[in-house]
């Protein structure tokens, strides 16, 4: 019914930059909130950036500054550009949507996951 595909991930220096894109896909009327989370093994899933309806954005401590999440309504697209990565910033990352609006109600669909690898 709906699908989120993440692209963008790969291996980039210490101090690159990187921007990840999530299409969502499907019978959808709207999304309220399109988020991106990371996650490395032996760790908790973590919320990295969010965005709403409206624009307004949380970003976690750790990319503050850094990161920008922007999203593209009528093509119910989301992007974290990720600037001044560091090693610690590899993860999985996953693309999710939240309050999805369709002819059959409201759903919750994540993404299968892009891999982004800082190293020199």
């Amino acid at each position: 019914q709906v699908q989120l595909v993440e692209s963008g991930g790969g291996l980039v220096q210490p101090g690159g930059s990187l921007r990840l894109s999530c299409a969502a896909s499907g019978s959808i009327l709207s999304i309220n909130v399109m988020r991106w989370y990371r996650q490395t093994p032996g760790k908790e899933r973590e919320l990295v950036a969010l965005i709403a309806t409206g624009g307004s954005t949380n970003y976690a401590d750790s990319v503050k500054g850094r990161f920008t999440i922007s999203r593209d309504n009528a093509k119910n697209w989301s992007y974290l550009q990720m600037n001044s990565l560091k090693p610690e910033d590899t993860a999985v990352y996953y693309c999710q949507a939240g309050g999805i609006r369709t002819m059959r109600g409201v759903l919750e669909v994540w993404g299968q996951g892009t891999l982004v690898t800082v190293s020199s």
